[in-house]
C-alpha cells in the first residue's frame, strides 16, 4: 500500500539557514543507517471489506492507494475471507524516522521512527538509548487503557499528576502510553510537561515519556515521511475530536505499522514484546546495577479486549496494577480479584500425577455472572470467562489500587509494593523477602523508604544481603545509601577489595574527563608493550546494532592506569599509589613498569583478591575524581586524616579543573576543590585550638595513606592560601623561621651579632631555654608509656638543630617497639655540646639569619656588580679584567654552585621530578636568566670584536640581578603582598598593550603615509610609526611637523626621490594636512582618555582584590621562602663554597645522610602515629557536630522540619478519614446482619418445627425500655 503523501515528506525535512543545513547535514548522515535497519508495512493483498461496497481493503485503504501488485492477486483475494497483518502485507525500508517539531510549541524536538511490528525489541531498545540518548529507566510504567475520547475522571487525572509522574520522576522512570493527544495519554503528556517545568535544571532523574502508537491511526502522518529522514519534521497538531493527533509533550515516539490504515491494536502485540524485553535489562550506567529493570503495567479503565492482554503479560509474569474506581476492565479485575470467594479453584485430576488443573464450576459460573454485568454487549463471553480465570490464578502479580479513596501522595510506594508483591511470586522460598524491595528502593534512589520500611531494626541484614546493593549505589552514585548501608553494619574492609576498585574504575561514564584520562594511559600500555600486548576493544559502529552492552572498553583498565592518572595530577608532591598493591614499588622507570605490569595481567592477578589498605580513603579519590561532590563528601568523612584528605581532593580538583574544558563542570570542579580547602581550614583549626603541639606535628607528619607526603607538601601543592593563612600554620612557620631565638628579637640585633659573631655569646639576644625543653623530654620516663605525651611531638619540630640532633643519635625503629617517630628513641634526649659550639649552632642554624646573611650578602654583589661596570671595567685581555671584576666571577660562581645544589643534590625524588619543580619556580627562571646572560657577557667581552656587546649584555644582566631583590622582600608583612600586586597588573599591562597596539599601528601608518609621500627608509619609518605615536600619548608632539600651517619648520628637505633614497629629510605633504590634525585628536582621546583610564581601573580593581586578602598572600608566599632559607647553608655567596666542600665532604667521602632532605617532615610509627590519628578524628567529628547543630538552626531546616511534620499531620488525616469510611461500612454490615439475625429469630418463633428449650434472648435497647417503664 502507498502512503497517502510520500512527496509530502519535503517540509518535514527542510532546514532553515545556512547552520541549520549543516546541522541537519550532519544528523542525516548519523541517522542515515536507519531504513536498513528499520522497516514498515505495506499492504501486499487486497482483500475487500464488503461491508463498505467493495471501495476499501479489509486493512483500512482504498483500493487506489494499493500498488498494482496488491490488487492484481486475484486467486489470492478470493480465497482469503480475513485479512492478516502477517500474510497480507510485505516489510519495505521505513521512511519517517528523525526529530519531530510540533509547530506552534517550544523549540525541544522529540523522536520518532516509523517501524515495523515484529521488529526485534532489542534494536528499539538500542535505538532509544544509545542514538536517542534517552537515559536508562530505573523503572518502566506501561499505561494501557483510558484510550478513546471519554472523559478521563478528575481524580484519576490526579492520580496521574501526583502519584504516577511524580513517583516516576522521584525514580527516574519511563512512562508508555499509546503518546496521542486524548484520553489517559493526554494527561500523561500534561503531568509530564508540568512536572519538568517544576523541576530543578540540575535533576539528575528525568521523567521519559515514550508514546507507542499504531501509525495508521495517526493523523497527519503524511508530514512525518520523508525517505531520507527529517531533522525536523514540522508536525500540525489538529484539534477536531476525530483526530489522533500525537502530543507534543512526549520525549520519543514508536509508531507500530502493521500495514493498517484507521485500525488500532496493531501496536499490542509489539508493546508487550519491548516490555517483556526490557524486563530483563540491567538497571545503572551501562547495566551495572543489581537488578533488572522492573516494569509494571498500569491498567486505567479499558475495554473487554484489555482481559487478553493482561492474561497474556501475566503468561510471562508481567506485575500488573489496576487502578479500582476508572471503569470498565479495571472495575471489573478488582471485582472479581477483592470479592469472589476464596474457594478451590483447582480441581485434582487423573492418576498419572499431572498438574493439569480446571476451574470449580462454582466460580466459574460466578466469574460468567460478572463478566455479563460488566460486558453485557459482548457476544463470545465463555473466551473472555477463561481469560478471566486465568487472570485470577494470577492475582498474585495483580495489584488493586483504590486511588479514589487513598489518596495520590504515596503512590511511590504503592508501586514499590506492587513490584515486590510480584517478585515474591516469581521467586523461590529460600530467598530473602526483603532483598528485592531494597534493590528496588537503591535503583529508586529513595532512602526514605528504605529507612521505614526496611531498617527499621526489625530485619536482621547480613553481608551477603547488601554487597550487590553497595556496589549499585556506589556505580550509580547514591551517597545516601552508601551511608545508610554503612550505619546499618556493612564492613568496607570486607568489601573493598583490589579487584573491585578497579571494577568501580571500569564504570566511569564515557565522555568524562577521568575516561579519557584512563584511556590515554591504557592506550600507553598497549603500545609499549612489545610481546604479548593485550588485545584492544573494537570501536563499537552505530549501525552495528547488538544487545551487548559498551562497557567491554573498559574492560582492561587496571590499578596501574589509575596510578598513572593519580601521577599526572598529584605531580611530585607524594609518591606513586597502588604501585606496591600491584607490586612495582621497586620498579624507578616508566617502561619497565610498564612491562613488569604486562606480565602480571597476563598471569592469575594475585593482588585483586587482596583487601584494599586504605578501603575510605580509595573511594575517596575514586568520587573526587569523577566530580562527585556528596559521596566525596560522605568518603571523607569517613577516611582517616581529615585535613591531609581534604587538601588532597582540592590538589586533584584543581588539577583536573585546568585539564577539563566543559565550563560548568571545570566551576563546579573548582567549587568542590574550595570546599575541601574550607574543611581543611576548619578541622585544623578545631585541632589548633584543641591542643597546639600537636596541631603541629599533623601537619608536618608524613602519611602513609597519601604517598609520604605531609599537610604542608600538599597544601603548597594545591596552592591552599586560605589553609596557610592559618594562625596555627603561620605560628609553626614562625617557630621554625627563628630556630631556637625567640620571636620577639629585634632585627638590629641580629645584624649587629651578624657582623660581630662573638655578641651571640652574650645575652644581647634571647634564646630559648634550653634546660625547659630538656625537663620537657624527661617528662615521658616518669609518666606511664601508654600516655600521650606532647613533648614527643613538639620539641623536635621547631628547630633544625633539634631535628639534625635527633637525626645523628639514631636508633634502629625496630629495636623498640615503643619508638613513635622515626629515627629517634621514645624517651630522647638532645646531646650536650660545649656552650661555645652550641650557642654558635643555635645563632648560625636559624634560617632567619640564614637570609639575613644573604641578602646583606646580595647587596654588597651588587655594589660590586655596580662599581664594576661604572668603574672598573678594563678592555678585554690582556688588559684585563680587573682584580674586583674577577671577584664578581668568583662571586657569581659560587651562586652557579647554590643553584646546582639546590637543583641536584635536594630532595630524594627522581632528577627529572627534581628539574621539573626547580623550572616551575619563577624565580628559579630569573636566576637561569641572570646566569646565562653573565655567562654570555663574559665570553663576549673577553674577544675584541665582541667587547661591546658583551659589556651590554652585563648591563642587561645587572638589571636581572637587581630584581631578584624583589623576592627577598616576599618576607616582609607590607612590601609581600605588594609583590603580587605589581606581578598581577603586569598580566593587565599585557592586555593594555595589546589594543594600545592596535591603535597605535593604526595610527602610525595613517599619520606616516598622510605627512609624507615618499620615504623609504626603515630606520625612519619604525621611529615615526611606532615611537612617536607612543611619545604622544605622553606629551611629547611636535607641533611644527604635524601642523604644518602652525609654525614655520626649519629643517630642509626635499621632494626628489633620488635625494631620499640617499638619506635626505623629505617635504611634508600640506594638502592632507587637515586629515593629519583630526586623526592626532582622535588617538590622543582614545589613548590618553579611554585606554590609559581603562588601564587604571584595572590596576585598582587588581591593588582592591589583592589588598583585600593581602594576608591570606603574604602568608602563602612567606611559606616558600621559609622552606627555600630552612635548606640552604648557613653561609652566603661567596662564602657559601666552604658550606659546599663541607658538604660534599659529608655526603660523598664520609656518606653522612642529609637531614634537611626531610625539612618540615616527621614520621610516626606504632602507639604515636595511632594516638595522633583518634585525636584528629575526634577533632573532625567535634567540628562535624557543630556544623549540624548550626544547620538545624537555620531557618530552611526549621521550615524543612515543619513542612514533615505538616505531611504527617495531612497523612494520619488521611488515615483517620481510611478508618472512618471503614467503620461506617462495618457499621452498614453489622445493621445488615443484625436484620437478619431479627429475621431469622422471628421466622424460627413463629415456626413450630422446633421447639426451643428457653425464650429468645431480648436486645439491649428492648431490656432498658422495659426497664424504664
Amino acid at each position: 500500500m502507498k502512503d497517502a503523501a510520500e512527496g509530502g515528506g519535503s517540509s518535514g525535512g527542510s532546514g532553515g539557514g545556512g547552520g541549520g543545513v549543516r546541522d541537519q547535514a550532519k544528523a542525516e548522515k548519523d541517522q542515515s543507517w536507519i531504513p536498513k535497519i528499520f522497516k514498515k508495512r505495506v499492504c501486499s493483498t487486497f482483500v475487500e471489506d464488503t461491508s463498505r461496497n467493495g471501495n476499501l481493503c479489509q486493512c483500512g485503504g482504498k483500493r487506489d492507494d494499493h500498488e498494482s501488485v496488491a490488487l492484481g492477486d486475484f486467486f489470492s483475494t478470493a480465497i482469503v475471507n480475513h485479512w492478516d497483518s502477517a500474510q497480507h502485507s510485505s516489510e519495505q525500508p521505513t521512511d519517517a524516522f528523525g526529530e519531530l517539531q510540533f509547530a506552534g510549541t517550544s523549540k525541544r524536538q522529540s523522536h520518532f521512527l516509523r517501524l515495523s511490528w515484529d521488529t526485534s525489541p532489542s534494536m528499539v531498545y538500542t535505538l532509544t538509548t544509545v542514538n536517542w540518548k534517552l537515559p536508562v529507566p530505573n523503572l518502566v510504567v506501561s499505561v494501557v487503557g483510558g484510550e478513546g475520547r471519554a472523559k478521563v475522571k478528575t481524580w484519576v487525572r490526579e492520580v496521574i499528576r501526583q502519584g504516577l509522574v511524580k513517583a516516576s520522576q522521584s525514580t527516574g522512570a519511563w512512562i508508555m502510553t499509546a503518546g496521542l493527544r486524548e484520553g489517559i495519554g493526554r494527561c500523561v503528556g500534561e503531568a509530564v510537561r508540568d512536572h519538568a517545568t517544576a523541576a530543578s535544571s540540575d535533576s539528575t532523574n528525568k521523567v521519559v515519556a515514550l508514546g507507542i502508537a499504531p501509525w495508521g491511526v495517526v493523523h497527519n502522518r503524511e508530514q512525518l515521511v520523508n525517505p531520507h529522514g527529517s531533522f525536523p519534521a514540522k508536525y500540525d497538531v489538529q484539534t477536531s475530536r476525530d483526530s489522533c493527533c500525537l502530543d507534543n509533550n512526549y520525549q520519543a515516539f514508536l509508531l507500530v505499522d502493521d500495514g493498517s490504515v484507521g485500525q488500532s491494536g496493531g501496536e499490542t502485540g509489539f508493546r508487550a514484546k519491548l516490555e517483556d524485553f526490557i524486563s530483563h535489562q540491567r538497571t545503572g550506567i551501562w547495566g551495572s546495577g543489581s537488578i533488572d529493570i522492573p516494569v509494571l503495567c498500569m491498567l486505567v479503565s479499558g475495554e473487554a479486549n484489555m482481559l487478553e492482554r493482561v492474561d497474556q503479560s501475566l503468561k510471562r509474569a508481567m506485575p500488573w496494577l489496576v487502578l479500582a474506581g476508572s471503569g470498565g476492565a479495571a472495575d471489573f479485575l478488582s471485582d472479581i480479584l477483592e470479592n469472589l470467594s476464596s474457594a478451590p479453584v483447582v480441581s485434582q485430576s487423573s492418576a498419572e500425577g499431572d498438574s493439569d488443573a480446571g476451574p470449580s464450576v462454582d466460580l466459574k459460573e460466578r466469574m460468567a455472572e460478572r463478566v455479563k454485568k460488566y460486558f453485557p454487549s459482548e457476544a463470545d463471553t465463555d473466551k473472555l470467562v477463561e481469560q478471566a480465570l486465568n487472570i485470577y490464578n494470577n492475582r498474585g502479580l495483580i495489584t488493586v489500587y483504590h486511588g479514589e479513596q487513598e489518596g495520590p501522595n504515596d503512590f511511590d510506594t504503592v508501586l514499590l509494593k506492587a513490584l515486590v508483591g510480584a517478585s515474591k511470586q516469581r521467586e523461590s522460598a529460600n530467598d530473602s523477602p526483603y532483598i528485592d524491595e531494597l534493590k528496588l528502593a537503591v535503583t529508586w534512589n529513595r532512602v526514605d523508604i528504605a529507612k521505614s520500611e526496611l531498617f527499621n531494626g526489625d530485619i536482621q541484614w547480613k553481608y551477603e544481603d547488601l554487597e550487590e546493593s553497595m556496589t549499585d549505589a556506589l556505580i550509580n552514585d547514591k551517597p545516601k545509601f552508601v551511608r545508610l548501608f554503612t550505619e546499618n553494619g556493612f564492613s568496607i574492609l570486607e568489601y573493598l577489595t583490589y579487584g573491585r576498585l578497579e571494577t568501580l574504575y571500569q564504570s566511569v561514564a564515557e565522555g568524562t574527563l577521568l575516561y579519557q584520562l584512563l584511556q590515554r594511559h591504557l592506550q600507553e600500555r598497549q603500545e609499549t608493550v612489545v610481546k604479548g600486548p593485550l588485545k584492544r576493544p573494537a570501536p563499537v559502529s552505530p549501525s552495528k546494532f547488538s544487545t551487548e552492552k559498551p562497557f567491554s572498553s573498559k574492560m582492561h583498565i587496571t590499578l596501574f592506569e589509575v596510578s598513572g592518572v593519580l601521577e599526572l595530577l598529584m605531580g611530585d608532591v607524594c609518591q606513586l599509589f597502588y604501585f606496591e598493591a600491584v607490586g612495582l614499588e621497586r620498579i624507578a622507570s616508566r617502561r619497565g613498569a610498564i612491562k613488569r605490569i604486562s606480565k602480571i595481567l597476563r598471569g592469575d592477578c594475585l593482588y585483586r583478591v587482596r583487601r584494599c589498605m586504605f578501603p575510605w580513603a580509595s573511594l575517596f579519590v575514586w568520587a573526587v575524581l569523577q566530580n562527585r561532590h556528596e559521596m566525596a563528601t560522605l568518603f571523607w568523612e569517613m577516611a582517616g586524616e581529615s585535613v591531609l584528605s581534604a587538601l588532597s581532593g582540592c590538589k586533584i580538583l584543581r588539577e583536573l579543573s585546568k585539564l577539563e574544558t566543559e565550563t560548568d563542570t571545570k566551576h563546579s570542579m573548582k567549587e568542590l576543590a574550595q570546599k575541601f580547602e574550607n574543611l581543611a581550614h576548619d578541622v585544623f583549626s578545631s585541632c589548633y585550638r584543641s591542643d597546639e603541639n600537636r596541631s603541629f606535628t599533623l601537619i608536618i607528619r608524613k602519611s602513609p595513606v597519601w604517598g609520604g607526603t605531609t599537610c604542608l607538601q600538599m597544601a603548597m601543592g594545591a596552592d591552599a592560601r586560605l589553609f596557610f593563612s592559618h594562625d596555627g600554620v603561620q605560628s609553626l612557620m614562625s617557630q621554625i623561621w627563628w630556630g631556637d631565638m625567640k620571636r620577639d628579637t629585634k632585627v638590629w640585633k641580629l645584624l649587629l651579632t651578624f657582623f660581630c659573631p662573638v655578641l651571640c655569646y652574650t645575652n644581647l639576644i634571647s634564646f630559648r631555654n634550653q634546660n625547659e625543653q630538656q625537663e620537657d623530654d624527661q617528662k615521658p620516663q616518669d609518666d606511664c608509656p601508654l600516655r600521650d605525651n606532647e613533648s614527643l611531638y613538639g620539641a623536635t619540630v621547631f628547630s633544625f638543630s633539634d631535628i639534625k640532633h635527633m637525626d645523628a643519635d639514631y636508633q634502629d625503629p625496630a629495636t623498640s617497639l615503643n619508638s613513635g617517630i622515626k629515627g629517634t628513641p621514645k624517651y630522647y634526649i638532645p646531646p650536650k655540646r660545649p656552650f661555645i659550639v652550641s650557642r654558635w649552632r643555635l645563632f648560625w642554624f636559624a634560617p632567619v639569619t640564614s637570609f639575613l646573611g644573604n641578602m646583606l650578602m646580595y647587596f654588597l654583589f651588587l655594589l660590586l656588580f655596580a662599581y664594576v661596570l661604572l668603574v672598573d671595567f678594563k678592555p678585554p685581555p690582556p688588559a684585563g679584567p680587573s682584580i674586583s671584576e674577577y671577584v664578581l666571577y668568583f662571586w657569581v660562581f659560587t651562586i652557579v654552585c647554590e643553584e646546582i645544589r639546590q637543583t641536584f643534590f635536594q630532595g630524594s625524588a627522581s632528577l627529572r621530578q627534581r628539574l621539573r619543580v626547580y623550572i616551575q619556580d619563577v624565580w628559579n627562571k630569573c636566576d637561569l636568566t641572570a646566569i646565562t646572560l653573565f655567562i654570555i657577557g663574559l665570553i663576549c667581552r673577553m674577544f675584541p670584536l665582541t667587547f661591546g656587546f658583551g659589556r651590554d649584555v652585563l648591563c642587561i644582566n645587572y638589571m636581572v640581578f637587581t630584581l631578584r631583590l624583589i623576592h627577598i622582600f616576599a618576607i616582609h608583612k607590607q612590601l609581600g603582598p605588594k609583590i603580587i600586586i605589581v606581578g598581577k597588573m603586569m598580566k593587565d599591562a599585557f592586555f593594555f598593550l595589546f589594543f594600545l597596539a592596535v591603535w597605535l599601528m593604526a595610527y602610525g601608518v595613517a599619520n606616516q603615509a598622510l605627512i609624507y609621500s615618499y620615504d623609504p627608509r626603515l630606520d625612519r619609518i619604525f621611529r615615526r610609526v611606532f615611537y612617536r605615536p607612543y611619545l604622544h600619548i605622553f606629551g611629547q608632539i611636535p607641533i611644527e611637523e604635524m601642523d604644518v600651517f602652525s609654525k614655520a619648520w626649519d629643517m630642509p628637505c626635499t621632494y626628489n626621490a633620488t635625494l631620499i633614497q640617499e638619506g635626505a629629510e623629505p617635504c611634508r605633504i600640506l594638502h592632507s594636512n587637515w586629515i593629519v590634525v583630526i586623526l592626532l585628536v582622535i588617538y590622543l582621546l582614545v589613548t590618553n582618555i579611554v585606554l590609559i583610564n581603562l588601564l587604571i581601573a584595572m590596576f585598582s580593581y587588581t591593588f582592591s582584590k589583592v589588598q583585600a586578602n593581602s594576608d591570606i598572600y603574604w602568608k602563602f608566599q612567606r611559606y616558600n621562602l621559609i622552606v627555600e632559607y630552612h635548606s640552604r647553608p648557613s653561609l652566603a655567596p661567596p662564602f657559601i663554597i666552604l658550606s659546599h666542600i663541607n658538604l660534599f665532604i659529608r655526603r660523598q667521602i664520609r656518606k653522612v645522610p642529609s637531614v634537611k632532605i626531610h625539612h618540615f617532615a616527621l614520621e610516626l610509627r606504632g602507639k604515636a602515629a595511632n594516638r595522633l590519628m583518634t585525636w584528629e578524628t575526634i577533632q573532625k567529628e567535634d567540628f562535624l557536630t557543630t556544623q549540624n547543630k548550626i544547620q538545624k538552626s537555620s531557618d530552611s531546616e526549621r521550615l524543612k522540619r515543619m513542612s514533615a511534620k505538616v505531611d504527617d499531620v495531612v497523612k494520619h488525616l488521611t488515615e483517620t478519614r481510611t478508618f472512618d469510611i471503614r467503620l461506617r461500612a462495618l457499621e452498614n454490615e453489622m445493621e445488615y446482619c443484625s436484620s437478619a439475625l431479627s429475621w431469622i429469630v422471628d421466622t424460627l418463633a413463629q415456626s413450630g418445627t422446633i421447639k426451643p428449650a428457653r425464650a429468645p434472648p431480648v436486645s439491649r435497647e428492648s431490656f432498658m425500655s422495659a426497664n424504664s417503664t
